[in-house]
């Protein structure tokens, strides 16, 4: 595979991530006949099929599976020889690669906003994941840092708390329970939740609560996303288990309420991450920098005012 290039690889990488040619064209910037013009160049090129195509349906062949693993290497040794540059260079430039978790969406934005108002030449690549997600791209180097909440144990990494993330149990300002005081955990017993799915570290953190209190609740609905859950919620369809940083708005308009549940909030924490084996860029380091010195501020004047 000689004449593979970079770019298939990337393209290649794309593809393999989302099991979709027209998401990998949304996300790479470039339309849906290049990505197929660069997959069929790069099978070519290796001399085997790596997709399984059956109409809109994408599956890495055996093939592709294996290729990925090198392709995946290739560009994490690529993209280290470009931040060894950059540090040589020292300059504050080049492609930085963040993953987050669903809920830091609500204030990692922001940040980051201000962050690269004084770094034009700064190439920001964002993914947003579960906790599992993040966990995959670091191991594979698909992102430089990772915005989680607990880090893993499975894994050598480098993680630093940056702020406090509480979780509560949240309901329609209808429910039953919402003006209840002193509520405990086997007060819940009997409602319905609506949960994130598996992999999400505040579904963990939820599941964590109820294993200490000994028992398990009823699971009635489970979606991907905290937007979609405060829907749910605010439908009066159940209780969830969210972070405090996600209902801000909700909490202001009065469409959710916070329960007052014994031995809650949870407490977390924020943590910046990276792996060991990795140097950062100049650019992923000031990011790092940046947040560690700046986002517990940020959390306080944006969030604290509803804050249990």
């Amino acid at each position: 595979m000689k004449n593979a290039t970079f770019r298939q690889l990337r393209v290649f990488s794309a593809v393999a991530r989302h099991l979709s040619f027209a998401k990998a064209a949304q996300v790479l910037h470039v339309s849906a006949p290049a990505i197929s013009m660069q997959i069929k160049e790069l099978e070519t090129a290796v001399g085997m099929p790596l997709f399984d195509r059956q109409g809109r349906k994408v599956s890495l062949t055996t093939g592709g599976e294996y290729m990925l693993v090198y392709a995946r290497k290739m560009l994490a040794l690529l993209k280290d020889a470009e931040d060894a540059a950059a540090r040589l260079q020292r300059i504050e430039t080049g492609k930085l690669m963040i993953g987050m978790v669903d809920t830091a969406t609500y204030f990692i934005p922001a940040l980051l906003n201000r962050f690269l108002e004084e770094r034009k030449g700064i190439e920001l690549v964002l993914q947003v994941g579960n906790r599992r997600n993040l966990i995959d791209w670091l191991n594979n180097s698909e992102v430089d840092i990772a915005i989680m909440g607990r880090p893993p144990s499975e894994m050598s990494t480098s993680s630093e708390s940056f702020a406090a993330n509480p979780l509560v149990f949240v309901a329609s300002p209808e429910h039953p329970l919402a003006n209840e005081k002193g509520l405990r955990a086997i007060d819940l017993r009997q409602q319905s939740f609506i949960v994130r799915e598996q992999g999400s570290g505040t579904r963990t953190a939820m599941e964590a609560f109820f294993t200490q209190a000994r028992f398990q609740p009823q699971f009635t609905m489970e979606l991907q996303s905290n937007d979609a859950i405060k829907q749910a919620v605010k439908a009066n369809l159940g209780l969830s288990f969210l972070s405090t940083h996600t209902i801000e708005l909700e909490l202001r308009t009065q469409q959710l309420c916070i329960l007052d549940v014994q031995k809650t909030p949870v407490e977390r924490a924020w943590n910046v991450v990276h792996m060991m084996s990795k140097t950062l860029s100049p650019a992923a380091e000031a990011f790092r920098n940046f947040v560690l010195e700046n986002a517990q501020s940020h959390l306080a004047k944006q969030f604290g005012s509803h804050m249990p």
